[in-house]
């Protein structure tokens, strides 16, 4: 990799290990975490210097954007619904506009492999036989300072063909090693946090002598770029992003200006990086044409984030009552009329504009110690790639390797030897705001689901406080996204004065009833996080307030360290 020549515009300092003084001049960025083994490989000067010159010029504009989500936020809360825009009506109705589409490795995505980036699921990944990989830093990985910068370690290791790991030893023997050993890997796209996540082991500090914390989308994605942009490029693939949780083309047009801006400051083409778009939030789900729009210079496609979107149904129509509610977790299918009308919207404006439309993740995932699980497992997940190859979609996710050939068959059985279906139009999707919004389902809530949602959401929460983001839980596939909708749900019942389907009361006593049987029933080590999971999930199920994400107040009660 040749080493990025071109200069900030502004002062920079190297990194430190203490705050900046106020008094220092120009921008700059200081690192608060501890540095341990091989960290000052991706924390270099440089890297800083780029993260810096990133922070001065966007991290208002970040602040701005954040600002707009809780006004929109509010009105909708206060009755008034999300709809396709006035003023940008001209931007859907031109039809001669493209986007950018597939670069070197993405042209045929029909699955894709998600998870973290540790060294051993790094290699599991890359030996998948997965097309792409989703790297992902965000709802799949606990956002400890360990798990983001060794995350950008394997990351790099990875790249140059240096990664290698091994398990721990045990008394039966040595531990397991892992190598790359597939004749193809997958083409990474690599998953940043979303706008509204901190990284508070960087600490920005502004040319007026302001003080923040750095932006998680920020760091993860500056690093990642820095570092192995040019590597990517040399091996015939390129620097791809999943962008996660946006929620307006305000906030698309805000990564397009730092794909450029980045582009152009380590001198490569403008267009080089690809990014996919996950559309995982009611608003944004009303502006898919103008986010491809903005991006269109960068863009590969859309993702349909089944679960964030869920989550983001529930949060925003949280307080307007009865025809809001949603039932059991497990009754919110992609066949219930308000997700049919988001998928098939997703895929037709794809297309429309040359975009791929990538589906989304089955939580269901197969057991090798229990083969009916297994087979349930894999009948789901076909029954559920089989929907999506045929709803027009040009690859899906899935979360386990051995679910890959169940979903490629489904893929292959409609693509055949073609790499997607963009010419696949859709014309006779004609999807309005009222079907977007048509959250009827006519299921009850059970007492079940009731505790299926506490339960979940404590023992993710267990796990994600000790550094795992993806956990496998009842033989489901566990990620932030879905801990989310479990502690939402609950929220809402409460205060929307729901019943079970016996005709109890959901309450805050009846739920902290469920917390103590939960507590009572998991397994208890002397290191484990249980208390601290059970004190989490009542801070953002069971208080009166609503906190946006549950993540937020526990990274910075639990997951921030001092150098």
């Amino acid at each position: 990799m040749t080493t990025p020549t071109a200069p900030p515009t502004t002062p920079t300092a190297a990194p430190t290990t203490a705050p900046i003084q106020t008094t220092q001049q120009g921008p700059a960025i200081a690192v608060t975490g501890p540095l341990r083994e091989r960290y000052d490989e991706i924390l270099t000067p440089e890297a800083i210097a780029f993260l810096t010159e990133l922070h001065h010029r966007f991290a208002a504009r970040r602040h701005d954007r954040l600002a707009d989500r809780m006004r929109r936020r509010f009105e909708i809360g206060n009755g008034h619904d999300p709809r396709f825009r006035d003023d940008t009506a001209h931007i859907r109705a031109d039809s001669d506009w493209r986007v950018a589409g597939p670069g070197p490795g993405l042209e045929d995505r029909r699955v894709e492999i998600t998870g973290p980036t540790d060294p051993k699921m790094t290699i599991n990944a890359l030996n998948s036989g997965a097309r792409v990989w989703l790297a992902d830093q965000e709802d799949a990985t606990s956002p400890t300072w360990k798990n983001v910068i060794e995350g950008q370690l394997s990351l790099r290791d990875a790249i140059r063909g240096e990664l290698s790991f091994t398990g721990p030893a045990s008394e039966s023997g040595p531990g397991k090693e892992y190598r790359v050993t597939a004749e193809r890997t997958p083409t990474i796209v690599m998953r940043p946090r979303g706008w509204h996540l901190p990284e508070k082991h960087l600490q920005f500090t502004d040319r007026a002598g302001r003080r923040t914390a750095a932006s998680g989308s920020l760091v993860d994605f500056g690093l990642y770029f820095f570092h192995n942009a040019q590597e990517l490029i040399a091996n015939g693939r390129g620097p791809y992003f999943y962008i996660a949780k946006l929620e307006s083309s305000e906030e698309a047009k805000l990564w397009d200006d730092v794909f450029s801006f980045s582009e152009e400051y380590i001198g490569i083409p403008h267009g080089t990086i690809r990014a996919t778009v996950l559309i995982e939030t009611l608003p944004a789900a009303f502006e898919m044409d103008e986010i491809l729009y903005e991006l269109r210079d960068h863009c590969a496609g859309l993702n349909a984030g089944r679960w964030d979107y869920i989550f983001s149904i529930i949060k925003n129509y949280r307080g307007r009552g009865a025809r809001f509610v949603l039932p059991d977790r497990s009754e919110v299918t992609m066949t219930v009329p308000f997700m049919r009308a988001y998928t098939e919207l997703l895929v037709q404006t794809c297309h429309k504009r040359g975009a791929y439309a990538i589906g989304g993740m089955s939580a269901f995932i197969p057991n090798r110690r229990d083969p009916e699980v297994t087979e349930r497992a894999i009948e789901k997940v076909s029954a559920d790639k089989k929907r999506e190859a045929g709803d027009g979609f040009d690859g899906t996710w899935v979360a386990h390797p051995d679910l890959i050939p169940t979903a490629q068959a489904e893929f292959d059985a409609v693509l055949g030897d073609r790499p997607n279906q963009v010419d696949r139009q859709r014309p006779e999707v004609l999807v309005t705001a009222s079907q977007l919004l048509d959250l009827h389902i006519g299921r009850p809530i059970t007492a079940q689901g009731v505790r299926d949602n506490v339960s979940v959401a404590i023992r993710y929460l267990e796990a994600w406080l000790r550094g795992l983001g993806a956990v496998a839980i009842d033989n489901l596939m566990e990620d932030a996204a879905t801990a989310e909708i479990s502690r939402s749900q609950v929220w809402q019942w409460i205060h929307q004065d729901r019943t079970t389907e016996d005709g109890t009361p959901i309450t805050a006593e009846y739920v902290e009833g469920l917390i103590g049987e939960v507590l009572d029933e998991v397994e208890r080590r002397d290191d484990d996080r249980f208390d601290d999971a059970a004190s989490v999930f009542r801070d953002v199920a069971l208080h009166e307030e609503f906190p946006a994400f549950l993540t937020l107040g526990a990274y910075s009660r639990f997951l921030v360290e001092e150098a």
